[in-house]
């Protein structure tokens, strides 16, 4: 027997459970790069191949500054574009292993402000180290990058800083801790970028470097992703409908409620807090069944 639901429903509610970041992150770039391809085809099939290459480089960041300046959001739209299926693929499966633990452990809307903000670090390393290196100067001009791996690999390194014990069963390999996954990719990247794909290899880096920065911060109490997450608030916002104001007459008494409220959260907190300075020092295995319990709790508001 077959349900009515179409592709769309589907699509409708796998986006709309709760606590579905991630996810929602995996299918924004798997709906830009069927849309590409589906353009692709089209344009090549009709003789327009010109027109899709047009297009294309409306989501590609160039590492000219001169270009940036035109087309500012490319250092957006970037991270959410890939043309190859295995590229698409290996970051998707990164993204989603990796990012997985992160919302587990520290929230749904930290993997995805990590996940922009390394891919915003990322490209603006790119275009930093492509025009201030000699080495680079002569690709500036025709350089332009595209794929999520700079984000990825904020996850990755975030994911690996936060519980770098954390172990992963790899065919051939067997149980390896995931420190040892960044580590490897790190160097990799490292090593290429004097390679044919020297730009992402850099961009590789910055988001590396900015995972590696994020947990640091939030574990000394700093969340640098408060901005990202303040202006999805907003954007979602824009197409929630106006709430009824309901006009009553009866008389409203004030209490001290409100003020407990806001020192319960506090105090909460610094609990939690307290939790990630304790993982920090001796890693997630040295907690108690109470305090992770509290950081799970935590991690699903």
């Amino acid at each position: 027997m077959y349900g009515n639901g179409g592709l769309f429903d589907d699509f409708k509610n796998a986006w709309s459970r709760p606590n579905n970041g991630l996810i929602q992150l995996i299918m924004i770039n798997v709906i830009i790069f069927v849309a590409l391809i589906i353009f692709k085809v089209i344009l090549v099939l009709s003789g327009n191949t010109d027109v899709y290459q047009v297009i294309l480089r409306q989501f590609m960041l160039p590492a000219s500054i001169d270009s940036f300046i035109v087309k500012p959001w490319t250092l957006l739209t970037y991270f959410f574009t890939h043309e190859g299926f295995f590229h698409i693929i290996f970051n998707m499966l990164f993204l989603f292993w990796f990012g997985k633990i992160i919302v587990e452990y520290l929230g749904d809307q930290r993997a995805i402000s990590m996940y922009v903000i390394g891919g915003i670090v990322g490209g603006l390393f790119y275009i930093l180290i492509y025009n201030l290196i000699p080495y680079f100067h002569e690709r500036v001009a025709g350089s332009v990058m595209l794929g999520a791996s700079a984000g990825v690999y904020a996850i990755v390194v975030g994911a690996a800083t936060f519980m770098p014990n954390y172990t992963f069963f790899l065919l051939f390999l067997g149980p390896v801790k995931i420190k040892y996954i960044a580590i490897f990719y790190i160097l990799l990247s490292f090593s290429q970028t004097i390679g044919a794909n020297a730009g992402g290899e850099l961009a590789h880096l910055g988001g590396a470097l900015m995972g590696f920065i994020f947990i640091r911060q939030l574990q000394r109490g700093n969340d640098i992703g408060t901005p990202v997450v303040s202006v999805m608030e907003w954007f979602k916002g824009l197409f929630k409908p106006s709430p009824k104001i309901r006009v009553t007459h009866k008389s409203t008494k004030f209490t001290g409620t409100k003020k407990a409220s806001s020192s319960n959260t506090k105090s909460d907190q610094d609990e939690i807090d307290a939790i990630l300075d304790k993982i920090s020092h001796s890693g997630y295995e040295s907690l108690s069944k109470e305090e992770k319990q509290k950081l799970f709790n935590a991690s699903k508001k």
